[in-house]
């Protein structure tokens, strides 16, 4: 497997080890991470955190101690690489399990924030899965479906918990019936497009958890009228 390091899009001069057989960070993920807002003392947790990007693009923006849980050990040992050369040590702090698992490392209702970059789709007997498993599992619900992820993100937030996802617009409908059922209200919605004239294929929902209704659709972003995406929200 040969392993890169590449700039962190253009984060203050960060870099990202990267695997050519892995899925390496995109757009979906930065758009999440901008999308984020923290107080001083939130304590934040990033489900399916990959090599890391999240908690690093967090961490140039925010003090904030972020913990990252990755179930792949390859992946893990690339977070680890990144968060290391960037010297966030003492910052981000990175979990080598399933999400599933989250209870055995926060107590219940402990975290103030929850972000998540998920697998996107649903598993069935039409789904074509990647050779390499290292994409599939990142790609698929293999080893985490929607449901329990949106249930585990439950079992940890504090009330009045922030859950910040970003997922396949398709999705939605499912999205908002499951964090219904799971006592979470949306309080903000961006829709994400190529651009002009396509269909949306992502969304950033902003969630919280024993909310009150009332959502706020934001203005939507079109991807091609961007030459960078720091401090768009």
């Amino acid at each position: 497997m040969k392993i890169v390091l590449n700039d962190l899009y253009d984060y203050e001069k960060m870099k990202i080890y990267q695997a050519d057989e892995a899925f390496k960070f995109s757009l979906d993920s930065i758009l999440l991470a901008e999308f984020v807002k923290l107080k001083e003392n939130d304590i934040v947790v990033d489900f399916c955190t990959g090599n890391a990007v999240i908690p690093l693009i967090l961490s140039t923006k925010y003090q904030n101690k972020i913990w990252g849980i990755e179930l792949q050990d390859i992946i893990f040992s690339l977070a680890v690489k990144s968060v290391s050369y960037n010297k966030k040590d003492k910052q981000i702090k990175l979990i080598n399990d399933n999400i599933a698992n989250c209870l055995n490392y926060f107590k219940p209702e402990s975290v103030d924030v929850l972000t998540c970059n998920p697998p996107y789709f649903k598993v069935n007997e039409k789904s074509y899965l990647n050779e390499e498993k290292i994409k599939a599992i990142a790609r698929h619900e293999l080893e985490i479906d929607l449901l329990t992820l949106i249930k585990n993100a439950k079992s940890i937030l504090k009330n009045n918990g922030y859950f910040y996802l970003v997922h396949r617009s398709e999705r939605l409908e499912e999205i908002i019936s499951l964090l219904n059922q799971n006592n979470f209200k949306i309080k903000e919605l961006v829709m994400i497009y190529s651009k002009h004239n396509n269909p949306s294929n992502l969304c950033l929902i902003k969630a919280l958890k024993n909310g009150k209704s009332g959502l706020k659709i934001l203005n939507p972003i079109y991807v091609n009228e961007y030459t960078t995406f720091q401090n768009i929200f």
